[in-house]
């Protein structure tokens, strides 16, 4: 088995067959059979066999049918049914001890890969033997580019980021809208929309830490990754489309708090305490006069006041976090 792709969903059963099938239909993948395909179930996509394949689909407890959609539409992919959110980490390690590739990719429910994306990246890894991960140029629907990648994150980084100085000067991201879309780069972080590691290099550092509910598990990854000494790379010639957000935004103003609880532990865990409060003050200096803004906007545009009880919370349990 040279891939195992793996799939965490939590109430996104449409954008889910999309993913699925852009996946089966790469004539270069040969997806090989699953534990819920029966003898007289649909055979699965039929590869040229350059890319053994497998795929797996791990349900956090969707409401919407997606488990079943995946057992009638897509026999042949390996489905954990789990019975609550165990968190994205957590649901992803699932499948991750359970995969048999050489290779595994973490890809994002509501992304569509485009023909030859995935045999591009396996190509690149498999040419660069220190690269312990390869990541996507990932685009929106119009086609326009996203940030795909971005510098290690300290907290002077996200100080400058949250006073919006990045747009002047990029210190907290990549200048990718400049880059070569045909040359590969060496970057720092992979956002974990699609992520495809060396099963090497996660046998040497670990799964994800399971401690993080959903965000900032793959800036830990990275993280290690690097401190262990392996290559992190940006392939631009694997293009996936990724329909940003769409699980997390069903719960907007929880994963907003939740982003910054997992940042939190990220500098807690990588920097000790120290780098946390100093983390925190740098974010009270960001959002208080948000918060003051958005509380006097709201008399005039009552949408603001949407985002001042966000601020509200974040600030209110920040001492906690």
């Amino acid at each position: 088995m040279i891939l195992s792709i793996v799939i965490v969903n939590w109430n996104t059963r449409d954008l889910l067959t999309q993913c699925l099938e852009s996946v089966a239909s790469d004539p270069d993948l040969s997806i090989e059979r699953g534990e819920n395909l029966s003898a007289t179930s649909l055979t699965p996509p039929a590869g040229h066999g350059l890319w053994p394949t497998e795929a797996w689909v791990v349900d956090n407890a969707s409401s919407d049918g997606s488990s079943q959609m995946v057992r009638e539409r897509f026999p042949w992919v390996r489905l954990i049914e789990n019975r609550k959110n165990l968190g994205f980490a957590a649901a992803n390690n699932q499948a991750m001890r359970q995969a048999q590739g050489r290779y595994v990719l973490l890809l994002n429910s509501d992304t569509e890969v485009r023909p030859g994306a995935l045999p591009a990246l396996l190509q690149f890894m498999e040419d660069h033997p220190s690269a312990g991960a390869g990541g996507a140029r990932l685009l929106s629907c119009d086609g326009s580019l996203q940030l795909s990648c971005h510098p290690m994150l300290t907290p002077g980084r996200e100080f400058w980021r949250l006073l919006f100085l990045d747009r002047i000067w990029p210190r907290a991201s990549y200048p990718m809208h400049h880059w070569d879309p045909d040359l590969p780069r060496r970057v720092e972080v992979i956002k974990g929309a699609c992520l495809l590691l060396r099963r090497e290099a996660l046998d040497q550092v670990g799964l994800l830490d399971e401690r993080y509910f959903i965000y900032t598990e793959e800036l830990d990854l990275c993280y290690r990754l690097a401190q262990a000494g392996w290559e992190l790379w940006w392939v631009p010639q694997a293009e996936v489309l990724h329909h940003e957000a769409q699980s997390t935004r069903q719960v907007a103003e929880e994963m907003y708090v939740q982003l910054y609880r997992s940042k939190v532990q990220f500098y807690r865990k990588s920097g000790g305490p120290n780098q946390v409060q100093r983390f925190k003050r740098w974010l009270r200096l960001a959002y208080w006069p948000r918060l003051a803004a958005s509380t006097l906007g709201s008399s005039f545009y009552p949408s603001l006041a949407v985002r001042a009880r966000i601020y509200r919370r974040l600030l209110a349990e920040l001492p906690r976090m």
